[in-house]
């Protein structure tokens, strides 16, 4: 059964998406959402039944994608998700497309390699913690601090001095779930979001999220509402950011949640054929 939303916005969403799904776009988030939170991003895997789930909304609906900061291919690969018809992932929020099993890439910006150089030694002058560890995306660079000893006060202690090499490299610092990232400016899954959306024509959105990052993409929806698009946010609820289920129209309990309310819309819109 699919959950109502708490607001009339987010059920006119829904119910939109229902009545002609052939114009639906659904799109997720990978981390957090379709893939449970673990220590090592490396170790990532899809929630039991993502796969199969997304695999039925794409014979339901206009367009099935995700939107991650991973690598796109990379997503695919952790997620199981190739085999999945027509599946469109957005990498790098947008700047690398997967489709088809075949990538496409913007440019790196020049402020991404010159911040990897620099960023070993800003890390030491600025006393990380133990625990604390820098994931390369090859787009942008996540300095996670999840596995030290107080998490919080490790991210505290960075914001400021890696806010600083943000502004010197032209760079954007966006935070998440016990990381700080850099990335090129003007890159998130909204615009990512947005720009799909235009262009598959949809006429209706759903979108889950579970992060800070996702919030751009809750931001999105709110816009093309505005702009007579329906749609609906989902949060993938999680106690590390409850602003995101705050801004959520429906809020699942987890990636689990998600995984069950995708195949709730697969089940509701085949069930209507």
């Amino acid at each position: 059964m699919i959950p109502c939303s708490k607001t009339p916005e987010g059920q006119a969403g829904l119910d939109a998406l229902l009545r002609d799904p052939a114009h639906a776009l659904v799109a997720s988030d990978f981390d957090g959402t379709l893939s449970p939170i673990v220590a090592d991003p490396r170790a990532a895997r899809a929630q039991p039944g993502a796969e199969p789930a997304l695999a039925r909304l794409a014979a339901a609906v206009g367009t099935v994608a995700v939107i991650t900061g991973r690598p796109a291919a990379e997503a695919v690969a952790l997620g199981g998700f190739a085999a999945v018809p027509g599946l469109v992932v957005l990498g790098h929020y947008g700047g690398e497309r997967w489709e088809d099993g075949r990538v496409t890439a913007a440019p790196v910006p020049p402020g991404i390699g010159e911040a990897r150089r620099a960023l070993p030694g800003l890390l030491a002058s600025a006393g990380a913690p133990g625990g604390t560890w820098t994931e390369d995306k090859g787009y942008a660079l996540a300095v996670h601090t999840r596995r030290a000893a107080d998490p919080e006060a490790a991210l505290a202690r960075l914001r400021e001095p890696l806010a600083g090499l943000a502004e010197r490299t032209s760079l954007a610092l966006e935070p998440g779930k016990l990381v700080l990232e850099l990335r090129p400016p003007g890159t998130d899954k909204g615009s990512a979001l947005i720009s799909l959306t235009r262009e598959r024509a949809a006429r209706s959105v759903l979108f889950c999220g579970d992060d800070l990052g996702d919030l751009a993409a809750f931001a999105a929806v709110r816009r093309l509402r505005a702009g007579g698009v329906p749609g609906c946010a989902a949060a993938s609820a999680s106690a590390e950011s409850p602003r995101v289920a705050d801004a959520a129209d429906v809020v699942a309990d987890g990636p689990a949640g998600i995984v069950a309310l995708l195949e709730a819309i697969a089940a509701a819109v085949i069930r209507e054929r």
